[in-house]
């Protein structure tokens, strides 16, 4: 068997129970954040029912039995002040930090109905998360059941992102595969509110509704109202798949425009001329220049 494209496991397959007096912080938690509302929380939870999420370590290449913690400093800081001994660990590879926490995503709301889930599994009960979360009882339940009827394609687009709980209330009204158009018009817009997710079912047509024998109702919304709503999304969706068709196009026709704009008004005695006699041609030419600077900056950011 060939293994020369074999992919390189991140982390050991096991979690390890580790002391907490062999992991070594990357950095302190200061008696500041230690006031905050976040550190509170998270040393409730702590206290109540452990630590859910296993800290992410990796071993150090300069002491032998300690462990470099690259993930989790608050929840060890926490262990610290009650006096736990040992700690869950999940071993990285990886000694680099910053190479884990560009793949590792801040708790979303996906991630944090499977961390609950995963606690009452355990015997912990809604109550209790009740008090470690403040939240209260019934809003445990609606998150340990949020994703019953939302189809797993959309849970896989959401799953990083920080979504409004009612928004996969409002899904689950949809059909699979209508799911899956609201979540990505959700992530091509940013918007993961419910609101914004009422918006996208008042659009929805009745015959892509779970049960579309039973009319929409939505606050505030006429069936007129709804029915120009559901005209305009088709019509939005026929012109962003349009736009998305051509946007790599039209990109490289920019990048090629905006080169050759840059070497034309490079040369001095052009620019000059342009100056001269077609001010309002250059000012257009330097927008275009400019423009398609910030594009390539920002695409380059965002690797």
């Amino acid at each position: 068997m060939n293994t020369a494209g074999a992919v390189k496991v991140a982390f050991e397959r096991r979690i390890r129970v580790l002391p907490v007096s062999g992991l070594l912080p990357m950095k302190a938690v200061p008696d500041a954040i230690k006031q905050t509302t976040k550190y509170k929380c998270i040393a409730r939870s702590v206290a109540e029912v452990g630590v859910i999420e296993p800290l992410v370590v990796a071993r150090s290449k300069e002491q032998a039995n300690q462990y470099l913690l690259l993930d989790g400093h608050m929840r060890l800081a926490a262990l610290v002040d009650i006096g736990e001994v040992d700690v869950r660990c999940l071993v990285a590879e990886d000694d680099e930090a910053f190479t884990y926490n560009k793949r590792i995503n801040r708790l979303a709301t996906v991630q944090e109905h499977f961390m609950i889930v995963r606690a009452i599994e355990r015997g912990v009960s809604e109550e209790k998360l009740a008090r470690v979360l403040n939240l209260d009882v019934r809003a445990i339940r609606r998150r340990r059941t949020m994703l019953d009827g939302v189809c797993p394609e959309v849970v896989e687009l959401l799953k990083d992102k920080s979504v409004n709980p009612i928004a996969f209330e409002v899904l689950r009204k949809m059909k699979p595969r209508r799911q899956i158009e609201a979540a990505e018009l959700m992530v091509t817009a940013g918007n993961y509110s419910g609101s914004y997710a009422g918006a996208l079912l008042a659009a929805t047509r009745q015959a892509d509704m779970m049960r579309p024998d039973q009319p929409k109702k939505i606050a505030g919304m006429s069936p007129e109202q709804m029915a120009r709503m559901e005209r305009e999304m088709e019509a939005l969706q026929v012109h962003l798949k349009s736009v998305e068709s051509s946007y790599g196009d039209d990109v490289l026709q920019l990048v090629i425009a905006s080169g050759y704009l840059s070497k034309l008004v490079g040369n001095r005695d052009i620019k000059r001329y342009l100056n001269h006699h077609h001010p309002e041609l250059l000012t257009e030419f330097l927008a275009i220049i400019a423009a398609a600077s910030l594009d390539q900056a920002g695409g380059v950011g965002q690797g």
